[in-house]
């Protein structure tokens, strides 16, 4: 990919079917990464021809890191694998959590990590080199994207469950998936 190469991120989309669910995350949240670490099972258990998952980043200031992981990760998504190596990033970061947060959002050791030292980890944990794309300023598009769908569908925390263009308050990330998917089949 060089500079003058159209940047394309390939939609963080999962499964095929018409029942669409919704899932608005921040990588270092822990609701979040509860949240994101059910998926998997989700797809497995709705079917893949019954469910079309989508995952949109929410960045939350926060998390004090917030905007340099998810430009990281949104960045992965531009790469060959696509949505494969962002998720790939996701799950390092949910694995990782804590290299990557704040103690109550405001304190321990990441007070003296810097930006390079947050990304040198997301390579490092995830096996994905997204630097070159991490650096492209018309990544804001797609970042910025991420955050005009969040805020028109008045959707400001992390987790944020829609399914099928409705947000869904009375889901959280403490549910059994089988509670998600018998909501998503209604």
């Amino acid at each position: 990919m060089t500079a003058n190469t159209p940047l394309h991120a390939d939609p963080l989309v999962w499964g095929h079917g018409k029942n669409v669910f919704e899932v608005f995350l921040e990588p270092t949240c822990p609701f979040s990464v509860r949240a994101f670490n059910k998926l998997d099972a989700l797809l497995e258990e709705v079917g893949e021809d019954n469910i079309t998952l989508k995952i949109h980043l929410q960045s939350q200031p926060w998390h004090m890191y917030s905007g340099v992981i998810v430009r990281y990760i949104l960045a992965a998504s531009t790469l060959p694998d696509g949505k494969k190596a962002a998720r790939a990033v996701l799950q390092a970061v949910a694995d990782h959590r804590e290299e990557f947060e704040f103690k109550d959002h405001c304190s321990g050791p990441n007070m003296d990590a810097t930006p390079n030292d947050i990304i040198n980890r997301l390579e490092q944990y995830s096996g994905v080199d997204a630097r070159e794309a991490f650096a492209r300023p018309d990544l804001q598009n797609v970042i910025k994207w991420h955050c005009k769908y969040s805020r028109q569908n008045g959707i400001h925390v992390s987790p944020t469950f829609m399914i099928n263009g409705l947000v869904q308050a009375d889901i959280g990330s403490g549910d059994e998936i089988s509670s998600w998917a018998k909501r998503i089949l209604g």
